[in-house]
């Protein structure tokens, strides 16, 4: 029996659940990295290797998948994710007070909290997809990336406002009250969100036959058999570490290069963030609109968005050269643009290939992907910035090394180019063989 799935509300209840984890998560990122870095006088490489740790852990994804794959039931692992998220983010304030006595025993509590992060992000995130992939139908997916991203978004806002409102006069009490507040609401929004929503969407898979559930090791390697699946998480490897090489590099680009000063770079990640937004939505109403024609599948998409990045970024090559007089800021404002095209793409495939099989992986399927993203995103942070600095200190010159790392990223995206062009045939027929009642049970960019 075919099941007309999740409907808009309840999309945007999974959505609440992204804001949520959005909202915990950047409160640790943003407001615990400048309180490090400023108010302690810390390396900036302190909270870097903290947020990265909490990156490399979700390598675990796979494991948390199958867990849920097991257990038949996403709904414990959501709840149970976004419980540990909640201390985990209530934690990384408190080692804020443990640093004002006692700085060693501070870093131990924010490592402690940064792995509760991690963990909770993974166990949450990965478990939400799956049954974001589970309850929608194919029609609605790239809509749904969209919603679901554009709500995390919103998480990000809104807590930033609010802590940056009510933290002013600083302290430390102050912090752990707006922390409090901010992961306790997270948690509270995203059980009334989540609650009693995933029985509804169970007759999709009632002609389904029980099989065995193998162990871990057996299944992943079951999984990772799999052609296609093996070859998109390559893809999402090479295009998260693409993606996210950019992200520290650019602010610093134009203040060395422009000569901008920091509320002009400022600009530069509001139009970034500004056509990142605008290229999501419009992959979601176009692909939407037109489901049923090829011209609107997902793999195109995917393909124009990452093209799309690297010509864009070898103009910043170009901006690098010619200097002040070049327009820099609809140069980012297009990068933006197919970033955002490329990711709504990119996680609406994921949620397509999460089932490809129909054997109960789905969880395993999505944490394997998301694991491929987790850890690009902790290398590509450190790898930027990193290869910017060491071409800065070999060159001598700002222009040249910034030069050096967009080429080398716009590489990135054009072997991501390639990737998607390999695989997209290959997965749309096999998923086009699966009845959809088997397609239907997947950023995040991972959740969070």
């Amino acid at each position: 029996m075919e099941s007309k799935g999740l409907g808009w509300i309840g999309i945007v209840r999974l959505g609440l659940v992204q804001t949520s984890i959005g909202a915990i998560v950047v409160l640790c990122t943003s407001t615990i990295n400048r309180l490090m870095v400023v108010e302690f006088a810390l390396p900036a490489l302190v909270p870097g290797i903290l947020v990265t740790w909490h990156y490399l852990l979700q390598i675990m994804r796979p494991r948390w998948g199958h867990g849920s794959d097991v257990g038949g039931s996403r709904t414990p692992w959501i709840i149970g994710g976004m419980a540990i998220l909640a201390l985990g983010g209530f934690a990384s304030a408190l080692s804020i007070s443990v640093m004002a006595y006692n700085t060693a025993l501070g870093l131990i509590t924010a490592a402690f909290a940064f792995t509760l992060i991690g963990t909770g992000v993974g166990a949450a995130g990965t478990s939400l997809l799956v049954l974001l992939a589970k309850s929608v139908n194919k029609e609605r997916r790239a809509a749904a990336a969209t919603i679901v991203w554009i709500m995390m978004i919103a998480g990000f806002v809104v807590t930033a406002g609010f802590v940056g409102k009510f933290l002013n006069p600083f302290s430390l009490e102050r912090l752990n009250l707006l922390a409090g507040i901010v992961c306790a609401g997270g948690f509270l929004v995203s059980c009334l969100a989540i609650f009693r929503l995933e029985p509804s969407t169970k007759a999709i898979d009632i002609t389904e036959q029980p099989r065995e559930k193998p162990d871990f090791k057996s299944a992943l390697k079951e999984v990772w058999q799999d052609q296609t699946a093996r070859r998109f998480a390559l893809f999402v490897f090479v295009s998260m570490l693409a993606y996210s090489a950019q992200e520290l590099v650019l602010e610093p680009f134009g203040a060395l290069v422009f000569g901008m000063s920091p509320s002009e770079t400022a600009l530069l990640g509001g139009a970034q963030h500004s056509g990142a937004l605008t290229g999501m939505i419009l992959v979601g109403l176009l692909a939407t609109l037109w489901s049923k024609s090829r011209l609107m599948a997902l793999r195109n998409w995917i393909m124009i968005g990452c093209a799309g990045s690297a010509l864009a970024l070898i103009n910043l090559v170009i901006a690098s050269r010619i200097g002040p007089a070049w327009p820099l800021v609809p140069s980012i404002f297009v990068l933006g643009l197919a970033n955002g095209i490329y990711a709504v793409a990119a996680i609406g495939s994921m949620f397509n290939l999460a089932a490809s099989g129909g054997e109960a992986r789905e969880g395993l399927r999505m944490g394997l992907f998301g694991a491929a993203q987790g850890v690009a995103f902790g290398i590509g942070g450190f790898a930027g910035s990193g290869l910017s600095d060491l071409m800065r200190a070999v060159l001598g010159s700002p222009v040249s090394a910034y030069s050096i790392v967009f080429a080398a990223e716009a590489l990135l995206f054009f072997i991501a180019t390639l990737l998607a062009a390999q695989m997209g045939q290959s997965s749309e027929a096999h998923s086009n063989e699966i009845p959809f009642h088997q397609q239907e049970p997947r950023m995040g960019m991972s959740g969070g």
